[in-house]
């Protein structure tokens, strides 16, 4: 399959996989890049609201959807309004505390339409959402991680921990992860966008429990692998307490590489701040077939957080 040419005045079609701050930090840089965007979200999440209503109801966690459709408001009145209402949480001393509107809103839908998909898509119509939002997997699933070094009096030992809070938060050294089920049923409309893409973004965001969870769906893993599409990886911007301590950009392409290896990836994306040694780390965007990008797209100051302008100015220039 050959790249598609794009016309004059035309905007790609760009898929972007992760979830929570992550996703939403590069969707709100995309949406200003192109009038065709879709994301595909994990389904993982077993704490806070969303782990609460997919107990009690047996629903996709909605958190991570939730996020992402915030992220696709607009910069008008409008938008700004419909995004706090979603990530607006209650305070109380009762059963509604710290859940957010967004979730019971979306679950609301959910258990109207009796269809995950058509209830984003509402949502997504009553805010104005410039993109569509799409879970990567028809049913909630489980994280499991194998962790090095979990009970600090055995350093060696190899742990299995279960729940993708668990892992985020989990002392020791994360090895790899897995799904349960195993083998998952793809969300079909996430499967034909990726199919029908011209960029495919994978990242930023928690690099095991966010990030690699998607490449981990069976017949999602094959649209990536099969897609005419062009691979975008935007690495993060540190590691992640607890996640990825100790983890260098190199290691991050590393251990994704290690979780798809039949992934063709054609571009790194690494923040200029962020990169300590800019020819081993191009040494090894290469070594997988990529080649590195750096830029300054981080906020300036203290905090690890993408900047969306800047993401967006760099996207523009990559995705055309």
């Amino acid at each position: 399959m050959t790249h598609r040419t794009l016309g004059s005045g035309e905007t790609p079609e760009v898929v972007a996989l992760g979830g929570g701050h992550g996703l939403a930090a590069s969707l709100a840089a995309l949406r200003l890049v192109t009038d065709h965007l879709t994301a595909v979200v994990t389904v993982a999440d077993n704490g806070g609201s969303s782990g609460r209503l997919r107990s009690e109801l047996g629903v996709l966690p909605p958190g991570d959807l939730r996020m992402a459709l915030a992220a696709l408001c607009r910069d008008d009145e409008w938008g700004r309004t419909w995004a706090d209402v979603l990530q607006h949480r209650f305070t109380s001393g009762g059963e509604l505390h710290n859940h957010a509107v967004g979730n019971l809103l979306i679950v609301a839908l959910w258990e109207l339409l009796g269809d995950a998909v058509d209830g984003l898509d509402w949502v997504a119509r009553l805010l104005g959402a410039e993109g569509r939002v799409l879970p990567m997997s028809a049913v909630p699933l489980d994280i499991i991680a194998r962790v090095v070094g979990h009970d600090p009096e055995r350093p060696d030992d190899v742990t299995e921990v279960r729940g993708q809070v668990e892992v985020a938060t989990t002392p020791g050294r994360v090895v790899d992860v897995a799904l349960d089920p195993a083998d998952p049923p793809a969300c079909a409309e996430a499967v034909a966008a990726v199919e029908t893409a011209d960029w495919v973004v994978v990242g930023p965001g928690s690099w095991f429990t966010s990030v690699i969870p998607n490449l981990l769906v069976p017949a999602l893993a094959r649209a990536l692998q099969s897609t005419a599409a062009r691979r975008l990886v935007t690495l993060n911007l540190g590691a992640q307490e607890g996640e990825t301590d100790g983890f260098s950009p190199e290691t991050h392409l590393e251990v994704l590489a290690g979780h798809a290896p039949e992934l063709r990836i054609d571009v790194v994306l690494a923040d200029a701040a962020h990169v300590t040694d800019a020819r081993s780390l191009r040494r090894t965007a290469e070594g997988l077939g990529a080649e590195l990008v750096v830029a300054d797209v981080a906020t300036p100051g203290p905090d690890l957080r993408h900047d969306p302008l800047r993401l967006a100015a760099t996207y523009r220039e990559i995705l055309r």
